[in-house]
């Protein structure tokens, strides 16, 4: 992406002060902010204790597959779905090895867990946080939940379902042992512990507002900004963690608002786009899910926003934007930065999940998913 945006500046094809206003400040400053709590809450050990102490109640596969399924689900949808790509790989090997289950049964738990999960918010994926911002939204929160929460609950319910299908061996019960639990570091969890709570308190704050004034009292980069301002004054581990935020992420999104602006100057994409993929739910749910295998589901939101708005479509089609984009995440490895991650980091530790084995489990389930959203929102819309 850095090296298209770098492209086109040398060449002419944007002007430089273009590209400066092309770049989004609010999506930047929201992902710095949670990407500071996201790495706050792993590096304190707080969410690794979080999930052991969760997990800890399982008795049996079926409740494991269910806890990873809702619980990094619901999860996702409070801080990101990338975070919880690093946070939860090792968690769900470590889960796999202590209760002997399949270690590839619970990293595509875990994907589609994070990727579905995600779908229901407006801070859950960064392909959700350009439709909310760039829609000038009122009551993002609000809307989203009101949309997606539910089929986004019956969608986890079926991704278990279609799991226990092509794992039906791993279900068998089986006696699990207590694992040793990592004690987390105490003043840098217990600003991790305030970070989340900013994020909560002004989630509410700004569902409580929205239902009674029609708008948003805190903006999302401010929430995310207010989240991470206790890490960023009161830590002394402050510049260990922004050494390890994903810097590659910010600058894939900087570059990527410069490389979509000069592309959108050329009317390539434009002319693509029919206006029946505009405008229709299920059309658009299909579009977005096989646009986003190509060039992926960021910067095919930030293609393609624009256009669904200038055909006037209504809320309910920027939901199946929102969600499309995101299950295309399900299809395949390619679908979302998050299972690459996931991907990489279980090579890293000697566990392959191959890209024939996702798309084997992901293509019935995102077929079913497409149709729950499209039947949902259709109704609702």
């Amino acid at each position: 992406m850095l090296g298209g945006a770098i492209a086109v500046l040398l060449t002419g094809q944007i002007a430089p002060a273009d590209a400066l206003r092309a770049i989004d400040p609010d999506v930047m400053l929201f992902l710095f902010g949670m990407f500071v709590v996201g790495e706050t809450l792993v590096s304190s050990g707080y969410l690794s204790s979080l999930a052991n102490r969760f997990f800890s109640r399982a008795k049996n596969p079926d409740q494991v597959v269910l806890g990873i399924l809702f619980g990094m689900g619901i999860l996702s949808a409070l801080l990101m779905n990338d975070t919880l790509a690093v946070i939860g790989t090792p968690l769900v090997l470590a889960l796999a090895a202590g209760r002997r289950i399949s270690k590839k049964l619970l990293l595509l738990a875990l994907a589609f867990a994070i990727t579905t999960g995600s779908v229901m918010s407006p801070i859950g994926n960064p392909q959700n946080l350009l439709v909310a911002i760039n829609s000038g939204m009122a009551s993002p929160f609000v809307t989203f939940a009101l949309y997606l929460a539910i089929p986004t609950l019956a969608c986890l319910a079926i991704a278990y379902a279609v799991l226990r299908v092509f794992y039906r061996d791993e279900f068998q019960p089986r006696t699990f042992e207590a694992e040793a639990v990592q004690q987390p570091d105490p003043r840098l969890a217990l600003l991790a512990k305030i970070s989340l709570a900013v994020v909560l308190v002004l989630a509410v704050v700004n569902i409580l507002a929205s239902l009674l004034t029609g708008s948003m009292l805190v903006t999302l980069p401010l929430i995310a900004i207010g989240a991470a301002l206790p890490v960023l004054l009161f830590s002394e581990k402050r510049f260990v963690i922004l050494r390890g935020i994903d810097w590659c992420t910010l600058v894939f999104f900087a570059a990527m608002f410069v490389l979509m602006a000069s592309v959108w100057q050329t009317g390539v994409f434009q002319s693509l786009v029919s206006n029946g993929m505009l405008t229709s739910v299920p059309a658009l749910l299909a579009t977005s899910i096989v646009f986003s295998q190509f060039i992926s589901n960021v910067p095919f939101v930030a293609l393609f926003q624009p256009l669904v708005m200038a055909a006037g479509s209504g809320t309910a089609q920027l939901m199946a934007l929102a969600a499309g984009s995101t299950i295309a995440g399900n299809l395949t490895i390619l679908g979302a930065a998050s299972n690459v991650i996931i991907i990489q980091n279980a090579e890293k530790q000697g566990v392959t999940l191959t890209f024939m084995e996702f798309l084997k489990v992901g293509l019935p389930l995102t077929v079913l998913q497409l149709i729950v959203y499209a039947g949902w929102l259709m109704v609702v819309g």
